[in-house]
């Protein structure tokens, strides 16, 4: 008798249960991102990509594009990042309004890796001369920010996991180490990011503003934008790597070099 009763105490308590689970795990949750510590918004955030995306927790995600904290908003890019929705591509293109340059370069890198031409024209933006017609699509200091940035491991991270959008060719190296090495530095400038993660794009201004990087200041966009050019595998592009095999820094001589071989042998048809 005693175990009819717990039965059916179990079966009517069942639903509750799990509506009182539910309940409070959003309760935990909205009270980590009400937080006035910023590490514990910041975990939250994070928190929610596990999460439906979809319900008043996900618009409070969106919300929290506007906390104050820098690392917060980077946070909340990085997990609409992983929701594949129209909601979370409008919220990740508002991100790229941010006045925080890493926080909107981020918001470019997300829309970028799910194919939205504003990453691309975003990206591109940053890595043209001001001569291009793309620099208008953010405000010359914002631009400027965004050129002179520095985030190279989580650029590295992001690129090794997207793949870059390389077609890797049977005997040839991906290059991983190479754009492991341009972006071990701190000092990495944010159009040396955008060099390595345009590589692989067909659009010709993209190949335009390669070609302009070869010429940067910067040696660490030179090496960049010489990486990307070998990794296109289009052995015209030879002739633009030419050049720096003069280089005075080794590590854009030596990446000119490999990317000619790699070039040449492509040509030749010795890769079957």
């Amino acid at each position: 008798m005693r175990w009819i009763l717990a039965v059916s105490m179990a079966a009517v308590l069942a639903p509750c249960g799990w509506a009182a689970t539910d309940a409070q795990c959003s309760e935990i949750l909205q009270h980590a991102l009400d937080a006035k510590n910023p590490e514990t918004r910041q975990q939250a955030v994070v928190a929610l990509s596990l999460a439906s995306g979809s319900g008043p927790l996900f618009d409070q995600l969106e919300r929290m594009l506007q906390d104050k904290d820098v690392q917060v908003r980077q946070a909340v890019v990085a997990s609409l990042t992983d929701v594949k929705s129209e909601s979370a591509t409008a919220a990740l293109k508002k991100a790229l309004e941010d006045p925080v340059a890493e926080v909107s370069f981020a918001a470019a890198k997300a829309l970028w890796a799910r194919h939205d031409p504003v990453g691309r024209t975003a990206l591109l933006a940053v890595l043209a001369k001001e001569s291009k017609s793309s620099s208008s699509f953010f405000s010359k200091q914002k631009r400027q920010a965004l050129r002179m940035m520095h985030t190279p491991r989580t650029t590295f991270l992001f690129a090794a996991e997207q793949g870059v959008g390389l077609v890797p060719l049977p005997g040839m190296g991906e290059g991983v180490a190479s754009m492991q090495g341009i972006l071990a530095s701190s000092g990495v400038p944010g159009r040396a990011s955008a060099a390595l993660l345009l590589g692989a794009d067909k659009d010709p201004a993209t190949i335009d503003a390669l070609r302009d990087a070869l010429s940067d200041k910067n040696s660490s966009v030179r090496a960049a934008a010489v990486h990307s050019i070998s990794l296109r595998n289009d052995p015209a592009l030879k002739k633009e790597l030419e050049p720096l095999l003069q280089d005075d820094k080794e590590p854009v001589r030596l990446r000119a070099a490999a990317g000619y071989l790699r070039l040449s042998a492509i040509e030749a048809g010795s890769l079957k």
